[in-house]
């Protein structure tokens, strides 16, 4: 969630009538999904995406790439919660991924890479050289070759031009919405967000997928660094998916992040390595230039996209706070915060101009509910802020859901905005839920503000002495700490410290 700007582009799937200067919460991808999410299972309140001819609706051709990677970047921006600030580490991820692409077949075409300021663990490319990896996929390499790997990985995409495969529509839709089965749990929403199998799944097929590994293998190759760089990372990535899994209580590691549009299968990581197999041993795998570039680099989430700390979601430049029922989820993303409950139930929040309306059930009935069949209409005090709710059911597809909607009015004129869905005729079952969380919502004082700081990744060299129980304990604000030490440094358990090794640890409030 983050500063107010006016949305000169209208979000995937549609925007949400009455709210003209929606206060876009910068963030990453997840506020895509919710938008996707909202806009089928809602569309009575959604006014539809102008129709578009051209580009978007046909398969591309060479020199229509170049054109829609520039025309979609700087919506992939507002998605993502729009580049690094971190001048060091944009020019490194810059510097490397020119070194890279500068081997391939299209090497005089122009490229750009960008660091997104999102904490999700993701990297993906669009039509025409633009390459994205988040700084929460950065976090988690070991050195310099397993992020080459990635970007190799990405740019094989683009060198193999698959985006121009497939309906540029369907490609663009399916990478934003990719891994929405994943966040809200199970396929019911998924599909009653409209999105069925084809956005779920990955953005490319399993062959596209391979194909690019081999490009990406044959990239490192080139370019001096370890060819099995890429079969380690994959593997890196396998067992972050497992420990957000165990974050968020699902033994099965469903979480969101680069497996969500990049299966990493074990196939895949066999397949990379056998691939790296084929190559003559050697290759270097450089972690000072790495370690040196995100040594101080933010981990989570950014000031200006507040903060998730457990239930709460808090926003001290905008001194907001609320906190959802034990059983939901949060996630942070660019234009809303999204919740994920049991048994189906979902919950998205956001806020903006109010239209130039003041009343907050004039503004649930005239602007942001105009168009919908509202029930229960109540006027409300949260916080000591007017607010209104009320109660309508969505459908697509055939399927439907129950929702409930909040409105409440802020001292500074803002309207903040809760979504609450639940499958079709159990709203009565999770109501206090949804309620709760509504009522939670209140301004935060300076005091409860300034409890909240910015984690960051600290890189730091092993004394005599040190074991991992002790790094372990400079991170007590972080889940299953040992488990996360571990994986960004890739110490297997039993694996034993060296004096004078250099390992990341996260820091901060």
């Amino acid at each position: 969630m983050g500063k107010a700007v006016l949305a000169e582009h209208p979000p995937p799937g549609g925007v949400l009538t009455g709210m003209p200067t929606h206060l876009p919460f910068r963030k990453p991808l997840r506020a895509a999904l919710a938008v996707l999410m909202l806009a089928a299972v809602t569309p009575a309140l959604v006014a539809p995406a102008p129709a578009r001819a051209g580009l978007l609706d046909n398969v591309l051709s060479g020199g229509d790439e170049a054109a829609l990677g520039a025309q979609e970047h700087p919506k992939i921006l507002a998605q993502f919660g729009g580049a690094v600030k971190d001048v060091r580490l944009q020019g490194y991820i810059d510097q490397l991924g020119r070194k890279l692409a500068a081997t391939t077949a299209l090497a005089r075409e122009p490229w750009t890479f960008t660091v997104l300021d999102s904490d999700v663990v993701n990297a993906f490319a669009l039509p025409g050289g633009y390459v994205y990896v988040t700084r929460g996929l950065l976090a988690l390499a070991k050195d310099e070759a397993e992020v080459a790997g990635v970007l190799s990985h990405e740019i094989g995409h683009v060198t193999a031009h698959h985006s121009a495969q497939r309906q540029t529509r369907q490609t663009i839709a399916g990478l934003l919405a990719a891994g929405v089965g994943l966040v809200f749990g199970n396929d019911t929403l998924a599909q009653l967000a409209g999105l069925g199998g084809t956005a779920m799944v990955a953005s490319y097929s399993r062959e596209q997928e391979l194909e690019a590994d081999q490009l990406g293998v044959e990239t490192l190759r080139r370019t001096g660094y370890d060819p099995f760089a890429m079969a380690t990372f994959l593997e890196t990535l396998r067992r972050d998916s497992q420990y957000e899994g165990l974050r968020a209580g699902n033994k099965g590691g469903d979480g969101f992040d680069f497996l969500a549009s990049h299966p990493a299968t074990e196939e895949r990581v066999r397949r990379a390595a056998d691939l790296a197999r084929a190559i003559p041993p050697g290759g270097a795998r450089p972690r000072d230039p790495y370690l040196a570039a995100v040594d101080g680099m933010i981990y989570g989430d950014s000031p200006e996209n507040g903060y998730v700390r457990g239930r709460t979601f808090a926003h001290p430049q905008l001194g907001i706070a609320f906190t959802v029922p034990q059983g939901y989820s949060l996630l942070n993303g660019a234009d809303q915060v999204v919740a994920k409950g049991q048994n189906g139930t979902a919950m998205a929040f956001d806020g903006g101009s109010a239209a130039g309306v003041s009343d907050p059930a004039s503004f649930l009935t005239g602007v942001w509910g105009k168009t919908a069949t509202l029930s229960n209409l109540q006027r409300l005090t949260i916080g000591g802020m007017a607010a209104a709710t009320a109660t309508t059911r969505g459908e697509s597809d055939g399927n439907s859901a129950d929702i409930r909607l909040v409105a409440i009015r802020a001292p500074d004129g803002k309207m903040y905005r809760f979504t609450f869905l639940a499958p079709a005729g159990s709203l009565a079952r999770f109501d206090n839920d949804f309620q709760a969380a509504a009522n939670s919502f209140h301004r935060m004082t300076a005091e409860e503000a300034a409890r909240y700081r910015p984690r960051r990744v600290q890189v730091t060299a092993v004394q005599p002495g040190d074991s991992v129980a002790g790094l372990v304990r400079r991170m007590p604000q972080e889940p299953y700490a040992e488990e996360l030490f571990r994986i960004i440094n890739d110490l297997p358990p039993g694996t034993p410290l060296q004096p004078g090794q250099r390992v990341k640890v996260i820091v901060g409030e």
